[in-house]
This record gives structure tokens, C-alpha cells and sequence, in this order.
């Protein structure tokens, strides 16, 4: 079984949104002429409380895009975004979302911040997606949606870890490239056995 997860086509990622990536709403389209090819289509959205602690705001004297120590690690401080029941946290208007079987809502806990759509930034609180596939017999991947540096490419070290076929169709995918972090995710999920299509 071969499962499409589209991660975080959402209205803040998206031109005109709290944390716009360049062209975000280009992938849409794609992604919905691809859903047929799949067993299963998987979508995940970033869903935060209004302060969470991944925010600038709530750090004085801190500016977006800087980075900070969290108790988990270091953590990008963002613009406020996707905070939950915003229309920022909702799904691209024209995202066909009926052809999705689960929607994976992530960030939700207020002192940690969820890139993957596996496990939270600690890379040990899990949100459930491993248990779902597994269940479903769901032994391979292909992975699309923003940001190619951040949540796609956390999402697809993760699930090689976990054992999974992993496929990130890039043409179908946005990245934010903050510092070099692009290249350094290619390589990384190159790496980790990542096919990139």
C-alpha cells in the first residue's frame, strides 16, 4: 500500500499568510492530480494555540526567524501562524481535502514546537501517524507540500527511520531556505535513503 501525505498546505504557508513560502500555492494543483495514483491520502496540519512557545512574540527582544534553546533543543522562533480555528490554519481553499482518510494535526502542545508529521520536536512524543499506517498496512510514502526544509523534511527522515519507503516528489513541494537549510535538507534526506523524484 502506497500512501500520499501531503504536509501543511495551509492558508499562513501559503502567499498572503502569516509564514508565506515563495510560490506555496503553486503545489496545489499538483497535489490534487496526483491524489488518484494513491491507496491512501494523508494530510497534516499545523495546529497551534494562540502563544506557543515556538513563537517570537513570545520571547522579548526575540525577532522572527531567530533562533532560541528549547528545553528540547534548538527551536526557530516564527511569526505567529497557524493558530488553531484561524483561517491561517485552515487548508488552501482550492486543497481537495474530501480525498483525505486522516488529517494529522500537529504542534498542538504549547511548550513544543512539530515539524514532523511523526513525532514533535523532542523526536520521541509521537502524534499517532506511524500506529495509523502500520494498522493500514501502509509500507511506502511519497511525501509533498511546505516546507521542503522544515516539516517535509522532518517528516521524511523520520519515516525512513521508522522503516518506511519514503518518496518526496520536490516538484510538488516549497521550501522556505533559510541559511542554506534547502541544501542541507536534500543532502540529509539523500542521506537517510529519501528517494527525491
Amino acid at each position: 500500500m502506497h500512501a500520499l501525505v501531503v504536509i501543511d498546505v495551509q492558508n499562513d504557508f501559503c502567499p498572503g499568510g502569516a509564514l508565506a513560502v515563495t510560490g506555496g500555492d503553486e503545489i496545489v494543483a499538483p497535489i490534487n492530480a496526483m491524489m488518484a495514483e494513491f491507496d491512501a491520502v494523508i494530510l497534516t496540519q499545523d495546529w497551534h494555540p494562540a502563544g506557543h512557545s515556538s513563537f517570537a512574540s513570545q520571547h522579548p527582544g526575540k525577532v522572527p526567524l531567530e533562533m532560541t534553546e528549547m528545553p528540547y533543543g534548538p527551536q526557530v522562533l516564527w511569526p505567529d501562524h497557524c493558530v488553531q480555528g484561524s483561517m491561517g490554519a485552515a487548508f488552501h481553499p482550492q486543497l481537495a481535502t474530501d480525498r483525505a482518510e486522516l488529517i494529522i494535526r500537529k504542534g498542538f502542545r504549547a511548550g513544543i514546537d512539530s515539524y514532523s508529521a511523526f513525532f514533535e520536536n523532542d523526536h520521541e512524543t509521537p502524534t499517532g501517524l506511524e500506529g495509523y499506517l502500520r494498522t493500514r498496512g501502509i509500507e511506502r510514502l511519497t511525501l509533498v507540500g511546505l516546507a521542503t526544509d522544515f516539516c517535509v523534511n522532518f517528516s521524511a527522515l523520520d519515516a525512513a527511520r521508522l522503516g518506511f519507503e519514503v518518496t518526496v516528489h520536490e516538484a510538488a513541494c516549497r521550501g522556505i531556505d533559510l541559511d542554506g537549510s534547502l541544501a542541507a535538507a536534500r543532502k540529509g534526506m539523500q542521506e537517510a535513503g529519501v528517494t527525491l523524484a
